[in-house]
């Protein structure tokens, strides 16, 4: 596929945060774009009001003929999310098309490009976006494909003049290994996607192999003690440490220092909070250094950081209650996240409602779930989000309750939440999770908006 040959774009999954990022690129690009998605959601609905046509009938009629013929010029891509069986997938088939999944075509984008591209079981989101922040805001520039809204920008695509691309590398289904990086971060590496990799040295040979598809001549920034052999971090970077120093919380806000052998940067204020981010936020300035961008530009940039939707996001925050919400569905990425909201607000009672990701993953990971849950003052636990998966027997947030260590908890209903939140009026609340958890956020900040 030459994807500089291409002018007519048609998405199976087109309402997918990744899909919708390639549908808007390609847009941008003026090509021809349309797409199929079951369901209508907002960032659907913002894809029409941009003039991408959307089908949610699952009905070959509603496909544009420019998209019938396989040619040259004519690209489809789908995400292996959608069923086997669908009409529109298999039209395509049938008429001869070779269909490509989304990662494919980041693929094709990266091999003609200066390619920065950002992997990690978390910390992926937030330290792409920032990176791609730092470049914008400074003036290197960039195109970007992120994993989450960006909260500067309101989009996750990011459009340059030059051809340097950021690239958000998903490990989900190797996803990532498509990719051909000029820079390669990893900003974490612990089990997941064990219905995937089977058990977690699988997943570690993954990240190995993607290491392995930086370009001759090119970086890798690998976060310390990952389990990652040193031909791996040493094929093709600079060995140096660089870590945050003298972090502080200073009114809610985080502050650091930046050293690695040859910079040190002092007094940096981060736009966004957590502890986690300021690891996230070490990696991105090492990119940036490897970019020689001037420090003071990094530093603006930083400050003016806004993160991205459902990455440590403040909802409300007034003075009678705090509300955040965030991504977190596994269990290193709860610690990190509830370990922050204890060293921002140690005095306040802290009200956690969860709702878990996938059968497979509360079940492998069900140890680690509850100890972690156990740093809420009061739970409220929402039932298992399944996604992709069916049920599996005596996997249930039942069973996971039981297993915390912690007296106020309760298994409630997305009703329940909102009639309890409505009636104990918490100081401190966040909801954490994967699934459709974010149907809460706008009810709750109505809910505690009003200072009144």
């Amino acid at each position: 596929m030459n994807i500089d040959k291409v002018k007519k774009v048609y998405l199976i999954g087109i309402g997918g945060i990744g899909m919708s990022g390639l549908a808007r690129y390609f847009q941008h690009l003026g090509y021809a774009v349309a797409g199929y998605d079951k369901t209508e959601t907002e960032l659907t609905k913002t894809l029409d009001g941009e003039g991408i046509a959307i089908s949610y009938e699952d009905d070959v009629e509603n496909i544009p003929s420019l998209f019938a013929e396989p040619n040259e010029e004519t690209l489809i891509i789908f995400t292996p999310a959608v069923p086997k069986d669908l009409a529109i997938k298999n039209y395509f088939l049938e008429k001869g098309h070779t269909l490509f999944k989304r990662s494919q075509v980041l693929g094709f984008i990266s091999e003609s490009r200066f390619t920065i591209a950002v992997a990690g079981t978390h910390g992926k989101t937030t330290t792409s976006t920032m990176i791609a922040h730092i470049l914008k805001d400074s003036g290197y520039d960039c195109s970007a494909f992120l994993g989450g809204i960006s909260t500067n920008y309101n989009s996750n695509v990011l459009y340059g003049n030059n051809d340097v691309v950021v690239v958000e590398a998903d490990e989900y289904d190797r996803s990532f290994l498509t990719l051909h990086p000029n820079i390669a971060v990893v900003t974490s590496a612990d089990a997941d996607h064990l219905d995937i990799y089977g058990d977690e040295s699988h997943l570690i040979e993954s990240f190995e192999l993607f290491l392995g598809r930086v370009v001759e001549g090119g970086t890798s920034i690998v976060k310390k003690n990952l389990p990652f052999g040193d031909d791996i971090l040493y094929a093709n970077d600079i060995p140096c440490d660089a870590y945050a120093t003298n972090v502080q919380v200073r009114d809610g806000e985080f502050y650091f220092d930046y050293l690695s052998e040859d910079l040190k940067i002092e007094n940096i204020h981060l736009g966004i909070a957590g502890i986690h981010n300021v690891e996230n936020a070490v990696a991105a300035i090492t990119v940036a250094k490897l970019l020689k961008i001037d420090a003071s530009k990094i530093v603006a940039a930083l400050s003016s950081f806004a993160g991205a939707k459902r990455r440590f996001e403040y909802i409300v925050k007034n003075e009678k209650h705090i509300y955040i919400d965030d991504y977190a569905h596994h269990p290193e990425e709860l610690r990190a996240f509830l370990t922050s909201m204890r060293k921002l607000y140690p005095n306040k009672k802290l009200t956690v409602v969860f709702q878990p990701h996938l059968f497979s993953r509360t079940k492998d990971f069900v140890d680690g779930f509850a100890e972690v849950l156990g740093f809420a003052d009061e739970l409220l636990l929402m039932e298992i989000y399944p996604a992709r998966e069916l049920p599996m027997e005596g996997v249930d947030s039942s069973w996971l309750a039981s297993k915390i260590d912690l007296e106020n908890k309760r298994i409630v209903s997305p009703e329940e939440v909102l009639k309890i939140v409505e009636e104990e009026r918490p100081e401190l609340i966040v909801t954490v999770g994967a699934g459709d958890i974010d149907r809460l956020v706008k009810p709750l900040k109505k809910l505690l908006g009003d200072v009144s």
